[in-house]
């Protein structure tokens, strides 16, 4: 499942409010399907606010594709009430995460089980805000599955304007987590170019490891546009 956030601006918020939505659509090399993501970031006065929602498109009846085959959801927020102090990058972190997927043709049936988040972020940039960095370390609480470690790091980093060329973005995410006694890495650095207003193309590699019932280490390239509203 997708999720690239968007960097997390917990201090251009303290300047000005800032809001953006964008739809993305890929298409899968590896698994061979679409995937749509709905994303949104805004902030506020109290910090921010993240979420996506993914869908696969692969039901298939016959040979066509007539629905989605899976969904996936995440909400943040970011709490930051103390955005004039030197304590300003830093900001508490509520998340929620939760899912649903389908084998083939309705063969069968799986949950992503819903995840609860809470831990804190620290939020870097250069002084132009071109390039963003933000770490993440969260207590994480299955329904219904048990962790050996109930944490989750994440880092998310994005670059515009990426070697001096206007309109080139490169943004990503790298998460570690564990899900019963495996550790489960989870990376998509994506590549965005400008073509005009609102309108982008690029890509996305999914790197993981242990991810989405996948054993080992997997390389799913992808290949998009994102349209900014």
């Amino acid at each position: 499942m997708k999720k690239l956030f968007l960097t997390a601006a917990v201090l251009l918020c303290a300047l000005t409010a800032f809001g953006q939505t964008n739809f993305q659509t890929f298409y899968d090399f590896g698994r061979k399907h679409f995937t749509t993501t709905l994303e949104g970031f805004h902030t506020d006065n109290w910090g921010n606010t993240f979420f996506f929602i993914d869908y696969d498109y692969n039901y298939k009846e016959g040979n066509t594709v007539v629905s989605p085959s899976n969904t996936y959801f995440e909400i943040a927020r970011c709490l930051n009430f103390w955005q004039n102090s030197t304590l300003a990058p830093l900001s508490l972190q509520l998340e929620y995460n939760g899912g649903f997927g389908t084998f083939g043709n309705m063969a069968g049936a799986f949950p992503v089980n819903s995840a609860f988040l809470t831990g804190v972020d620290w939020f870097l940039h250069s002084g132009d805000f071109k390039n963003t960095l933000n770490f993440k370390f969260l207590y994480k609480y299955f329904v219904h599955m048990d962790s050996k470690i109930p944490l989750q790091f994440t880092t998310v980093w994005g670059c515009q304007d990426l070697f001096g060329a206007n309109g080139l973005r490169f943004s990503g995410f790298l998460d570690v987590w564990c899900e019963g006694e495996k550790a489960v890495v989870l990376s998509e650095p994506q590549l965005w170019f400008q073509v005009f207003d609102h309108f982008n193309v690029g890509g996305e590699v999914e790197l993981s490891y242990n991810f989405a019932g996948m054993e080992g280490f997997h390389c799913l390239p992808c290949l998009g546009f994102k349209w900014v509203f």
